[in-house]
């Protein structure tokens, strides 16, 4: 991708963008306008934090609530989208989404809440083997999860609760040394639960390499692919992961607080014996309304369900799927490298900004993240003088995620002049 020689760098941009084999459907989304400077929309490298909206999601919330309002109750076998089974609209996009059999998968809850029922299942401290196991740059409410749980077992979370972190110096967790911790210390891990793409640097895990080793040493394998789902291939049930979770509002671009999803491999959702946190929608739809109090939980990762779906929360995550089964995520994955690629080669220098991401495309997702010393300062003046719309995570990192279904080349041009103007590289 080197610059033209008779082109200017923004012409190149254009270039790139005009060949790319995956001209992105930049279209079927809504993109806000430049909070500030020359550019009528904004170049938007949030979708990490929160995604566009689809075109599609107004249309389908007003049919909701059109059969709402027509057939109030009866809505619920009578609606268009029937709703007391809508949930199952999602389960083969979804799980064709992660590589996972449809039978696996679940839309249902938030992020938090379905880790929480997942632990209740598969966390199961007894002798020595009490630990959990996160990355020490775990995003915050999984911290909180699994401290809780430790509690909830009566464990101290100081001694229960390993946070694995890079070397000195390194930014990135090396998987030869989460696997070294599992060799020496797998006999004591009950539980591995690592995020699949790293929400501060980017990275990504090796997911197969390590659930491997996880099982291998005894432990249950659990994913957080809030940052992973949407943004790199998954497959979940060939790598013989135990359970994963994952948020919808993000790469998956269904809206703010976005119902999320679960899976639960087949080798469990068979197991009745397995003990679960109840709830309505997870008895077998067959027998659910007969009202019985004794439950009869499906052999699906429905069993895992406690109430019934939400449908004006689920209308946008039918809308979202719909695009990434269209495309397909090797698709989506081949131009996400073509995009950070482009966009860390034009970087450059910047002065007191280090990237922290992988330089290896294959080894980061759709994020390349800066450190540097005013993280707010600097992501607040690329909006206001250059419409370029990033996030600051405190206290030194800004992360750009450009999206390849709807960020460009010209996108990422405009990046990387804005961040040259904010903070040039040595004269």
């Amino acid at each position: 991708m080197s610059l033209d020689e008779t082109g200017s760098p923004e012409e190149e941009a254009r270039r790139l963008d005009a060949a790319d084999p995956l001209p992105p459907p930049r279209a079927e989304f809504l993109v806000p306008p430049a909070p500030g400077g020359p550019h009528a929309e904004a170049a938007y490298f949030a979708g990490n934090s929160l995604g566009l909206q689809p075109r599609a999601v107004a249309g389908l919330l007003r049919e909701e609530l059109d059969d709402w309002a027509r057939l109030a109750v009866e809505g619920h076998t009578r609606a268009r989208r029937p709703w007391v089974d809508y949930h199952e609209l999602l389960r083969e996009p979804a799980a064709r989404l992660v590589g996972a059999l449809p039978h696996e998968v679940v839309a249902m809850n938030s992020l938090t809440v379905n880790l929480h029922l997942m632990m209740a299942t598969f966390y199961r401290p007894a002798g020595e083997r009490v630990r959990i196991v996160i990355e020490d740059s775990a995003f915050p409410s999984d911290s909180y999860a699994v401290a809780s749980q430790a509690v909830h077992h009566g464990l101290d979370p100081e001694r229960a609760v390993v946070r694995l972190a890079p070397r000195p110096g390194e930014d990135a967790l090396r998987t030869e040394d989460v696997l070294g911790f599992l060799e020496r210390e797998g006999g004591t891990v009950a539980l591995l639960m690592l995020g699949g793409v790293n929400y501060l640097t980017g990275q990504l895990m090796d997911m197969a390499a390590i659930t491997k080793a996880g099982r291998a040493a005894g432990a249950a394998v659990g994913w957080d692919l809030a940052h992973a789902a949407g943004n790199v291939p998954l497959r979940l049930h060939d790598w013989d992961v135990d359970f994963a979770a994952w948020c919808t509002y993000k790469y998956l671009n269904s809206g703010p607080g976005a119902v999320a999803g679960c899976f639960v491999h087949e080798r469990h959702v068979r197991d009745a014996s397995l003990p679960r946190l109840a709830g309505w929608w997870g008895t077998d739809p067959a027998v659910r309304f007969r009202m019985d109090p004794a439950i009869a939980p499906p052999a699906s990762a429905d069993a895992w369900q406690l109430s019934n779906p939400p449908i004006l929360a689920l209308a946008p995550v039918l809308a979202s799927l719909e695009i990434f089964d269209r495309i397909g995520m090797d698709a989506l994955r081949a131009r996400s490298e073509r995009l950070t690629g482009y966009l860390a080669s034009r970087l450059g220098p910047a002065r007191g900004a280090e990237l922290i991401t992988p330089r290896d495309p294959a080894a980061r997702g759709a994020q390349l993240s800066l450190r540097v010393a005013d993280a707010g300062g600097l992501v607040r003046d690329l909006a206001e003088r250059h419409g370029v719309v990033a996030d600051a995570r405190e206290p030194d990192v800004v992360r750009l995620a450009p999206a390849p279904l709807y960020c460009t080349f010209h996108d990422c041009h405009r990046a990387a002049e804005a961040l040259a103007d904010l903070a040039p590289g040595p004269a």
